[in-house]
């Protein structure tokens, strides 16, 4: 006799839940993904995915896991145009603390538009016999009760139906061993666990009130290959809105530019004052600068859905058998960090490797899968903290002492980064997701953060001779 084939949903057909099903394919026998939008075939803008007009960048900890994931899938996006940079070799950036060096190479991040990257996984993803799509439907919620989910209802949208069912869209039961939920920020996982009979899940919400605004530039003809990221980043501490921008050299000979700014200094949507805004409002000009000899190449895209938003279900006494949350499902993060892709991609490892260890139908697997997953969300939670909660009315009741003490030691260690290489190789080892923040607590890094830099402050960006000729800038 066979054992009886396993199978797995996974609710929604982004980033995150592509890459789930890649990793859930190595341990189930069949995977469905659900998901609201008719997909397109290749790197095209969808409705369900308004962020892809902004910045997105995966980090190294992001890449190497992806890596893991679908092997030769970094080759394939650097084929199809992606950047890989250097950090911080090939970073121009200004810190609340002053300008970065531009020390030799620790880690690396990819660069491309969020469709191209979305795109070539998918691709990659659905090449896979064992994992199929079903589009064009809405999730209704998962089946069973409080101890175990048994599957997922759905409805087909736009008034489709099978032909069986007179009066409206077919509804019907998806049967799983497991349900993953990767709806992105648009989660009703704590509703459907209420419905079930389950407590509510502790959230918590810090909201900068940053809003962001877009264009994609042409870069100048020269600039098009081996230009660096530029960023400009806001002073939190400075009592006033927080206005900032990155540039990153995207594929094509392209620069997507993020200019963004918290209450009060929200940056403009219409084209005529965008660049106007990257010159007077950000702490340095250098963004404006750059943008003088580029092509605009799109209008602005605008959005103000950046809350960091943290559901701890790896906390709740009692979680239901064969249902799982991840991405920004579970952890919401300012997208300006640019650590959403990675954490999603880490996640999945975890996922996979979860089931792989304790097996299908181990008591409590989704109890540990959800651990699992909780923990490159909660380091990436914590350096976006480190920032966004000191901005006016991002909390009801501003910092806690923990966020004030953790920040005050990141904004030294920050600080020393400037002017200190191997504090800037420590730091970049924590942003780049590739080790946790326990790194930044050794004695020497305590000693070091206490002798601040080693090298006098940058007095501008350190942008070379050649880049700046390059972009036209002199």
């Amino acid at each position: 006799m066979t054992e009886r084939p396993t199978t797995a949903v996974v609710l929604g057909g982004s980033l995150t839940g592509m890459l789930a099903a890649r990793a859930l394919a190595d341990v189930a026998d069949r995977v469905t993904v659900v998901e609201r939008d008719v997909l397109p075939s290749g790197p095209e803008p969808r409705k369900g995915l308004p962020q892809a007009r902004h910045v997105h960048q995966l980090w190294s900890g992001g890449a190497h896991a992806l890596e893991d994931l679908l092997p030769g899938i970094v080759d394939r996006l650097r084929e199809a145009g992606a950047n890989r940079l250097p950090v911080t070799t090939d970073m121009v950036a200004l810190s609340p603390y002053g300008w970065y060096r531009r020390w030799a190479e620790s880690h690396h991040m990819l660069l491309c538009s969020r469709d191209l990257l979305d795109a070539t996984v998918r691709e990659a993803v659905l090449a896979d016999e064992r994992i199929e799509v079903v589009e064009g439907v809405e999730v209704l919620g998962p089946t069973g009760t409080a101890a175990g989910v048994t599957g997922v209802r759905i409805r087909e949208r736009d008034g489709v139906h099978d032909g069986l069912h007179d009066g409206g869209p077919a509804e019907r039961t998806l049967s799983a061993d497991l349900v993953v939920d990767a709806t992105g920020r648009g989660s009703r996982a704590p509703g459907w666990l209420t419905d079930l009979g389950l407590p509510a899940v502790e959230r918590r919400e810090v909201n900068s009130g940053v809003a962001y605004a877009s264009r994609v530039f042409r870069a100048p003809e020269a600039a098009r290959e081996g230009f660096p990221v530029v960023n400009v980043q806001p002073d939190p501490r400075a009592g006033k809105p927080g206005c900032g921008g990155v540039l990153l050299p995207i594929e094509d000979g392209r620069w997507i530019v993020t200019l963004f700014g918290s209450r009060g200094g929200e940056p403009p949507t219409d084209a005529e004052h965008f660049v106007r805004y990257a010159r007077d409002d950000l702490r340095h000009p250098v963004i404006a600068e750059l943008l003088a000899h580029a092509e605009p190449l799109t209008d602005v895209a605008y959005t103000r859905t950046t809350a960091n938003r943290r559901h701890y279900y790896e906390r709740m006494r009692t979680w239901p058998e064969n249902f799982a949350v991840l991405g920004d499902a579970l952890c919401a993060l300012n997208p300006i960090y640019g650590h959403g892709m990675s954490v999603a991609a880490q996640g999945a490892v975890a996922l996979r490797d979860t089931v792989r260890r304790h097996g299908w139908g181990s008591p409590g697997l989704s109890r540990r899968i959800q651990r699992a997953v909780a923990r490159p969300a909660s380091a990436a939670w914590d350096l976006a903290l480190g920032m966004d909660v000191f901005y006016p009315g991002a909390t009801p009741n501003g910092p806690t002492l923990r966020d004030r003490l953790l920040a005050a030691y990141v904004g030294r260690l920050l600080y020393t980064a400037t002017g200190n290489g191997r504090i800037a190789r420590r730091v970049t080892d924590v942003t780049s997701l590739e080790r946790g923040a326990a790194v930044l607590l050794a004695p020497s890094m305590l000693l070091a953060a206490l002798v601040g830099p080693l090298k006098p402050a940058l007095t501008g960006p350190p942008l070379m001779v050649e880049e700046l000729k390059a972009a036209g800038v002199r």
